[in-house]
């Protein structure tokens, strides 16, 4: 690896990072202004917000050829979001979850995730695939802001007016919007020829590296929610943003792509069924009390550090792929249904009915 090749990865990441921030403040001062609940602004415009840079990469990825960079970024970043930003931020503080996220949000985001792994299933996600992909995106954004301004309505509650103007808060967008394409750009080529030179597929670096990186702007905005208190837009930026990155982000990659988005095995096999069932881990966790807690979020930190070495680690080691198979077929099937049960006993303790209409449950200590 060159100087220059790690001077692009380094600030194309500084540049998706900076953009992502100007993208994020300008839109959560304009969202305030019409109105929006903390919860929804959380799940849309602070989601989306930092969901852009996974945007910027995936379509450039796919103009350039390089469609394993498009889809690892977008499954590594899931599965970043769910195990390592709501690990770190239940460490800060445990995490209070609404109701509305486990009735209507964490229901949407489990959908999306299985008609991704379907679309997936035959190797290609198509234009027409990719099109419907677009349009759930779009109905869904324009439902919670119908009905977050409903919700702040009836709430009562006031919210304090940000300072400037709308034309700031425009130029702010534009400003970080303009980065973030600069940035994918540097980052992508970057790291495609840090790739070639290392022997790893462009699938590994993009659920990786590119993951990561793009996925820096959600840890720092759920990590300085939780801090200050506001866990609706801490746990709803998580939920938004894996919404974001399939609906929005594959979407619009497989709509705009000239062949579609092609789909690596590896990634059919074992990383879109690793994918499905953390986020189906979501349901009974967030059920459970209603709450993320401490213990929850270490073991979620500690999934992921398994499933990064288990991605590292090369397909021809004998020892790999046995973990790979114990970790799909064992570990996390185990965890779902430890968690389904422990769901069932906190209900029957409370004497909870399970239709959304009538959960009351008081959060764990």
């Amino acid at each position: 690896m060159t100087p220059i090749v790690a001077g692009m990865l380094v600030f194309g990441l500084v540049l998706l990072l900076t953009g992502a921030e100007a993208l994020v403040r300008g839109a959560s001062k304009l969202a305030a202004r019409l109105g929006m609940t903390p919860l929804v602004i959380g799940l849309t415009v602070v989601a989306f917000g930092t969901s852009a840079p996974e945007l910027a990469i995936s379509v450039k990825s796919s103009f350039s050829g390089q469609a394993d960079i498009a889809v690892g970024n977008i499954v590594g970043s899931n599965i970043f979001n769910i195990l390592v930003i709501l690990g770190l931020s239940a460490l800060v503080a445990p995490l209070v979850v609404q109701r509305q996220l486990v009735r209507f949000d964490v229901p949407l985001m489990i959908g999306a995730s299985v008609l991704m792994v379907l679309m997936c299933a035959d190797g290609i996600v198509n234009r027409a695939e990719g099109l419907i992909l677009f349009a759930g995106i779009v109905a869904y954004t324009a439902g919670m802001l119908y009905f977050g301004r409903r919700w702040n309505g009836n709430s009562g509650e006031t919210q304090e007016t940000p300072k400037g103007n709308v034309a700031a808060d425009i130029l702010m967008m534009i400003a970080g919007l303009a980065m973030l394409v600069l940035g994918s750009r540097w980052l992508v080529e970057s790291s495609v020829q840090i790739a070639r030179s290392l022997g790893v597929s462009e699938f590994v670096i993009g659920a990786t590296i590119i993951a990561v990186g793009t996925s820096l702007p959600e840890v720092a905005a759920s990590l300085v929610a939780a801090f200050r208190g506001q866990r609706d837009i801490a746990i709803g930026n998580v939920v938004g943003s894996n919404l974001f990155n399939i609906l929005s982000v594959l979407g619009a990659t497989a709509a705009v792509a000239p062949e579609g988005v092609t789909v690596a095995r590896h990634a059919i096999d074992f990383d879109l069924p690793v994918m499905l069932l953390i986020v189906v881990l979501c349901w009974p966790m967030f059920y459970s009390g209603f709450t993320v807690n401490r213990f929850e979020g270490f073991v979620a930190v500690l999934g992921y550090l398994a499933y990064t070495a288990l991605m590292i680690l090369p397909d021809d080691v004998h020892l790999a792929a046995r973990l790979r198979i114990a970790l799909l077929y064992g570990f996390l099937p185990a965890t779902v249904a430890w968690l389904a049960f422990a769901t069932l006993v906190q209900a029957r303790r409370d004497g909870v009915q399970l239709h959304p209409r009538s959960i009351s449950v008081a959060p764990r200590e």
